[in-house]
């Protein structure tokens, strides 16, 4: 599985959201104009791209270019802001997150593995 294209508006978040009530949302907050950032994305698309099935609901939102929508979804899951950031929604709740460089690929196994099999 690879990353979708990134939300663009508030609508595509309040689905994704309401998406989280029937099944895990991943969120990743990337600025592409950030190298830290870009190596938590090379993680987390190898990660994706291993998976064979996903029980989650990958999504991401590019900061640089939608800042409104990146603070819109800070506030709505009561979560400073980072970037590059991995939040994972359940039930409209953050279970897990991350930011920098713990988004590792191992990080990932050991925090969302659950959610995959290779």
């Amino acid at each position: 599985m690879k990353l979708p294209p990134p939300m663009t508006t508030e609508a595509q978040w309040e689905e994704a959201y309401s998406g989280s009530f029937q099944q895990p949302l991943l969120v990743f907050k990337h600025s592409t104009s950030c190298s830290i950032s870009s190596g938590a994305y090379d993680e987390l698309s190898n990660w994706l791209e291993d998976a064979a099935t996903l029980s989650l609901r990958p999504v991401m939102v590019l900061v640089p270019d939608n800042r409104p929508l990146s603070t819109l979804i800070s506030e709505k899951l009561s979560l400073k802001h980072e970037s590059p950031q991995l939040i994972l929604v359940i039930d409209g709740k953050v279970s897990w997150h991350a930011s920098h460089w713990r988004i590792t690929y191992s990080t990932l196994d050991e925090h969302l593995g659950t959610h995959c099999e290779k």
